[in-house]
């Protein structure tokens, strides 16, 4: 199995398809094969990576911080030695996906910041998603990240939904150092990196009045609202989501006068 070695801890991932490449970097639930529904739609089209961050999935689990995911994401696209692509993060996994790219900017032409500002350091993007927060955190869990219709007409995915989580050793309260010393809105336009805010109409999370706000200070970013889609889009309307990273992977190109 294909591992990566990310200053001596082992990351798992895998790669399928061809064509330009998008990696998809999970949220604080999931782990590569969260990706099911995005792998076998995207594949014939795109080079699709998926990875395990070190505490998730297949990954070593022996030691885990927060602060290395960055590292194990940038580890994976050096053994890929992969160029030119999209990073797709989801939930905290945009965290993540924003400061690899800053890391390795000359591999990564994109960042798709999933449900997320990404960690970026701004005093009032910080107070908007706390108030985002402060009322997400008054349902339970599974209601923040899909809605009530779906778990009560698919009550099968929503299960494996949950039981998804349960090969993780990492939880959430180990990850709350994520996002320290996260990018200002000047690290990221002086990297070159282009970035997009991917954001569902109904995320119980992160408001779409946040995520605009998010858009509207970062010039030259771009903002997809799905509509009727929750924080866990990626699960709940993979049809949408996967038309939504697609167009995006088309159209997010670095400018020819960029190199």
């Amino acid at each position: 199995m294909p591992l990566a070695d990310s200053d001596g801890t082992a990351i798992y991932y895998e790669r399928h398809g061809t064509g330009p490449a998008i990696l998809f970097v999970h949220g604080s639930g999931g782990h590569h094969a969260a990706w099911w529904q995005q792998v076998a739609a995207l594949r014939d089209e795109f080079t699709i990576v998926t990875l395990d961050l070190r505490g998730f999935g297949k990954s070593d689990s022996s030691d885990f911080d927060g602060q290395d995911f960055p590292g194990d994401v940038a580890a994976v696209l050096d053994a890929e030695d992969l160029t030119d692509v999209m990073l797709v993060g989801q939930s905290i996994g945009s965290v993540a996906a924003l400061k690899a790219g800053l890391l390795r900017p000359e591999r990564v032409s994109s960042v798709v910041l999933g449900h997320s500002l990404g960690g970026i350091s701004h005093p009032e993007l910080r107070e908007l998603a706390a108030a985002d927060r402060a009322e997400a955190v008054k349902l339970p869990v599974i209601d923040r990240l899909l809605t009530k219709q779906f778990q009560s007409e698919r009550a099968d995915l929503t299960f494996l939904f949950q039981q998804m989580g349960t090969f993780n050793v990492a939880r959430m309260q180990d990850l709350r150092n994520l996002d320290t010393n996260g990018p200002s809105l000047e690290d990221i336009q002086d990297s070159g990196v282009r970035v997009a805010f991917l954001a569902g109409e109904k995320d119980a999370v992160l408001g779409v009045k946040t995520v605009t706000r998010a858009h509207e200070l970062l010039p030259g970013s771009h903002l997809e609202i799905v509509e009727g889609a929750p924080h866990s889009m990626y699960w709940e309307t993979p049809h949408a989501y996967n038309a939504a990273v697609a167009r995006l992977r088309r159209t997010l190109t670095p400018p020819k006068d960029s190199a």
